[in-house]
């Protein structure tokens, strides 16, 4: 017999190992079962039975209660920390589970409109001019080498918050060759510019188009009472030209009022028509523009069916199945739509695009057609507690789209859930 024979029966007698294992359901549950376990007190985690595991608990620290039946293991989160479970095969350890037992945490979900003005920090560079000057057409920011998305944030050592400080600034400088700071992909770098001057209106121009805010309507996702913090959207703001995150100096929300529904369809996603309220109330501050939404204080709190909050959930307890979400589809109203889990990724560290939902409501998919701009931020509710927001739209298929997981939108606005289990650890 020689080696390539021998090879090929090896090859062969290793595949249908490897069959027979992925298709053992003891097997494939052990390769289920999760390395680390997040669970809230008072609440339960449950873990599929194993045929050929028996199960040890490590009781060092009794954060949790084990109860073993039919079925599989119950976790039950009793007191704040830190304790682990470990699987055995023939009295042989083969696997360990970190159980976590956070304290409980409840926010108000949202699912209202609300309108965002945001202020970027100094000018946004979205496009090129030419000037027109006595010695003819040009534009002294392309020419230096500045770039569409780039900011600037300083010329001649004066700080720039606006457009206007940008004409001021030009103005004092003159003609002469003029120091121009400018932020670009979080870096800062220094370009010496000479702007020209107009010969229509004699003042000095760089030959740029720029912008120092961005308005939209968005939804809002939670907010937390204690601290007043809130999050919306579930994704970043970016601006319309330049389709760069905005990088924000400071910024309000606002009340808004749903007007009406350019419905979606297959390649041509709808969106919410809408207008901030009559007396312009600022409900809010914009604090930070981040992949997972934007965050701030609230000052005026919405009116709200969940007065005592709702538990969220962390990326691992999410399941496939039926779900609500809370939005807006006619003036103020926050109404309650079903919708589908279609998939959930637990996540151990932060990152966008956690969820596929699917849109089954009759009622919003004959408003909407799906999912909708100005629907992002909606709260996505699972056997009573938030799981996360509503983010993105498939652009072939509007009934579908994508969420991000709560725990990642408390993070970013500075809610640590995790914080009390590290002091107690």
């Amino acid at each position: 017999m020689n080696k390539e024979t021998i090879k090929r029966i090896i090859g062969s007698i290793l595949l249908i190992l490897m069959f027979t294992l992925l298709t053992n359901r003891s097997f494939a549950s052990y390769v289920n079962i999760p390395d680390h376990v997040v669970v809230f007190k008072g609440d339960h985690y449950h873990i599929e039975k194993n045929a050929l595991i028996k199960t040890d608990v490590d009781q060092t620290q009794s954060v949790a209660a084990f109860q073993t039946s039919d079925q599989g293991i119950d976790i039950a989160g009793e007191n704040i920390g830190e304790s682990q479970i470990v699987f055995n095969i023939a009295g042989i350890p083969v696997k360990k589970t970190k159980v976590k037992v956070l304290n409980e945490l409840k926010v108000i979900p949202g699912g209202q409109s609300i309108g965002v003005q945001l202020n970027t920090l100094g000018a946004l560079v979205v496009g090129y001019n030419k000037v027109q000057s006595q010695d003819g057409l040009g534009s002294p920011g392309e020419e230096a080498g500045i770039q569409i998305g780039d900011i600037i944030s300083e010329i001649n050592g004066v700080q720039i918050t606006n457009m206007d400080d940008v004409s001021k600034a030009l103005k004092n400088a003159g003609q002469g060759e003029t120091n121009i700071k400018i932020i670009r992909d979080k870096k800062e770098m220094t370009l010496n510019i000479k702007p020209l001057k107009d010969v229509n209106d004699q003042t000095y121009k760089l030959g740029l188009y720029i912008r120092d805010s961005a308005s939209g309507i968005g939804t809002l996702t939670f907010y937390e009472p204690k601290s007043g913090k809130y999050g919306a959207l579930g994704h970043v703001i970016s601006d319309s030209d330049t389709k760069s995150p905005i990088i924000v100096k400071d910024g309000t929300i606002y009340r808004s009022t749903i007007t009406s529904i350019d419905k979606g369809s297959n390649g041509s996603p709808g969106e919410k028509l809408a207008h901030f309220t009559s007396d312009n109330q600022e409900i809010g501050s914009i604090e930070s523009n981040t992949p997972f939404g934007i965050f701030g204080k609230m000052y005026v709190p919405f009116e709200s069916n969940y007065d005592e909050g709702l538990s969220v959930a962390v990326s691992a307890e999410v399941k496939k199945g039926p779900a609500e979400i809370l939005t807006v589809i006619d003036g103020k109203k926050v109404e309650k739509f079903s919708v589908e889990v279609i998939s959930s990724i637990p996540q151990k560290f932060p990152a966008t695009k956690g969820l596929i939902i699917k849109i089954t409501d009759p009622k919003l998919l004959e408003k909407t057609g799906g999912i909708v701009q100005g629907m992002s931020g909606s709260p996505i509710i699972q056997n009573g507690k938030i799981i996360g927001a509503v983010t993105h739209v498939f652009v072939n298929d509007p009934t579908s789209g994508y969420g991000v997981h709560i725990e990642w939108m408390l993070q970013e606005a500075g809610i640590d859930i995790y914080e009390k289990e590290k002091q107690a650890g």
